[in-house]
This record gives C-alpha cells, sequence and structure tokens, in this order.
C-alpha cells in the first residue's frame, strides 16, 4: 500500500513539475527559429549565417559568457521568476511531508538519475555537443550547442553561490548544500535552450526528463521540494536567458565618423566639416 502511495506522490510531482515548465516557458519569448535567408536572395551555398554572423564564434565566448551572466537580471526574467518564486514558496510548506512520503534513497531508478545527471557528466555531454557544434555546419544545431554550454556554466556559478549564501542542511543532514538543487537547475537550463531553439516537439521530453531528474533528488531524500522547485526556477531563467542574449544582433561598432558639406550662399562660397562620435 506504502509503495503504492509512494508511486502515486512520484508521478503527481514530476507531472507538476512538467507542468510549471509550461507557464514558465509562455511568459518568455517564442523559440528562436531557424535562419531564412532574405527576400529574393539566392540560397545560401556557403558559410552558414551563424558562422558568419560574429555572434556565437570563439573568439566572443568570453564577453558572451559575461553578458549572459549579467543578463540573467533582466526584466525579460520577471515573469518567469514570480512564478518559480511562488511555486517555491508552495513547495516550502510541503517539504517534510513530501520527504516523509517519497523518500526512498536506495531506489534503482532514483540512483541512475542522480549518476546520469551528474554535473561531471552532464558538462562533458555539453562539452561534447559544443565541439561538434564547432565543426558542422547546421546553423540551430550549431546556436543550441554554443547557448547549452554558455548555460551550463552559467548556472553553476549561480547554483554555487546560492548553496554557498543559503548553507541549508540537507534532509539527509549530508551537508548545508541543499538549496537550491544543482541537478535540477542543471537539467531545466538544458531543457530551456533545447525548447528555445527546436521548439516543443524537442521541449517536451526534455523538460519531462528534468522535472524526472529534480524527483529523483526528493526520492534520494537528498533536497526538498522547495530546493527543486528554485533549482527549477534557476535554471530555466539562466537557459532562456542565454539564447535571448546570444542571438541578439551585434550592434553597430561605435567610433568617430566625419562629414564634408559644402555651404554655398549669394556672397560666400565654404566648406563645412564635422565631426561625430
Amino acid at each position: 500500500m506504502r509503495f503504492g502511495l509512494r508511486r502515486t506522490v512520484l508521478v503527481g510531482l514530476a507531472a507538476a513539475l512538467f507542468g510549471a515548465a509550461a507557464p514558465l516557458a509562455f511568459a518568455g519569448q517564442d523559440p528562436v527559429p531557424a535562419p531564412q535567408p532574405a527576400a529574393g536572395a539566392a540560397p545560401a551555398v556557403t558559410a552558414s549565417p551563424v558562422r558568419a554572423d560574429g555572434r556565437r564564434t570563439l573568439s566572443r565566448f568570453p564577453v558572451n559568457l559575461l553578458r549572459g551572466t549579467v543578463g540573467v537580471f533582466s526584466t525579460d526574467n520577471i515573469k518567469p521568476l514570480l512564478i518559480g518564486g511562488a511555486a517555491t514558496g508552495v513547495g516550502a510548506i510541503f517539504d517534510d511531508d513530501v520527504a516523509e512520503a517519497i523518500a526512498d534513497p536506495e531506489n534503482g531508478l532514483g540512483t541512475t538519475l542522480e549518476d546520469g545527471a551528474a554535473p561531471a557528466i552532464l558538462g562533458a555531454a555539453v562539452t561534447v555537443l559544443f565541439v561538434t557544434g564547432r565543426a558542422v555546419d547546421g546553423p540551430r544545431y550549431r546556436a543550441m550547442t554554443y547557448d547549452l554550454m554558455h548555460g551550463f556554466l552559467i548556472n553553476a556559478g549561480y547554483t554555487t553561490l546560492l548553496k554557498e549564501v543559503v548553507r541549508r542542511e540537507r534532509p539527509n543532514g549530508e551537508d548545508n548544500l541543499s538549496f537550491p538543487s544543482g541537478h535540477a537547475s542543471n537539467a531545466f537550463a538544458l531543457a530551456a535552450v533545447a525548447e528555445r531553439h527546436y521548439g516543443w516537439k524537442v521541449g517536451v521530453p526534455a523538460y519531462a526528463l528534468a522535472s524526472a531528474v529534480a524527483v529523483s533528488r526528493l526520492q534520494r531524500n537528498k533536497h526538498y521540494l522547495s530546493d527543486v522547485m528554485a533549482g527549477a526556477t534557476l535554471g530555466y531563467i539562466v537557459g532562456r536567458t542565454v539564447v535571448r542574449v546570444n542571438g541578439k544582433p551585434l550592434e553597430a561598432p561605435k567610433g568617430a565618423q566625419f562629414s564634408v558639406s559644402p555651404v554655398i550662399t549669394r556672397h560666400s562660397r565654404a566648406l563645412v566639416a564635422g565631426v561625430t562620435f
């Protein structure tokens, strides 16, 4: 009877986390469309637009990383922050009840998801995708793998910072790094990037897997419900931010501009030179 109750609670929590991704996603922009040629232009047969646009390049990697880190504090993220913050607050009310109902540290599925979504494993996978993205000519795939790397790095930084600041004890007493869940934040950051580039055909399985990873942390008794809700919110915000920031057109280069204009009147002739910055 207890096993049946635990399984029901697990399925319900996974569905709730997955459902929470929908209002978060629709609180932001549309998924990034594939680059399209200009009207009347001949089909591109040389370098891909993403490779040639000067945005997601290796030389701009550090600058884009900084822009993505700062970009998290954008008004564009207010709606998902409010939604995720409210979900985290509600989750905190049921932290102890959920932990008591579904904690099963020796569960095989929970262990598998925990190991498979470990930061080292995800980091290695993202690195492989990033490297392959530099080698292929598919614009959308190249852009996504670039953003996956940025999302993973930025999310790791913010997650680590929050853990060290909050210092919340885990339900199992292992350490004081419970809030927020790093597994959940990583999973949702990568899912958000994938959904922004490929839409819901990829977003649905990505968010479903991220939700399963988040629930596995509860089952393993490594996190409270509010920990995984906060992690999911943080990851989603980071993921959507890097896609938005990296996808912005480059600003026109700034510098001195010189102009010379003739002035002709009835009694004089002259040239007027000007400099603008």
